[in-house]
């Protein structure tokens, strides 16, 4: 009697990659690809800003979850490109008490100053 075995589950591996990883494949590759909407992380080419995921996705050819922004912006520092991280908004100023009372108070109806 042969008992069953659950196949073993097995990380296929992608074919070797067919990109050129130079300053100059890069800046082929991503001709004529219009740049995201910058997030976070980004890489410049040329006087683009490119999310740092599109260019891994661009240049790999693999979906955008099997590598990290952070991988991406090592190897592009690497290669001679700025990469930067875009800045947190800045927080609204900080009223001061004069102008955290009147805007409690409201303003007065028009018409009705003294």
């Amino acid at each position: 009697m042969s008992t069953v075995r659950p196949e073993a589950t097995m990380r296929v591996r992608r074919p070797a990659a067919s990109y050129d990883l130079t300053k100059s494949g890069v800046v082929e590759s991503m001709k004529g690809v219009r740049p995201e909407p910058v997030t976070s992380e980004f890489v410049i080419i040329g006087r683009r800003h490119h999310p740092a995921k599109q260019v891994g996705q661009v240049i790999t050819r693999q979906d955008r979850r099997d590598f990290s922004a952070g991988e991406v912006l090592r190897v592009m520092t690497q290669l001679g490109f700025t990469c930067r991280t875009r800045p947190a908004t800045a927080p609204a100023p900080v009223a001061g008490s004069y102008q955290r009372a009147s805007a409690m108070l409201g303003t007065p109806p028009i018409g009705l100053t003294s």
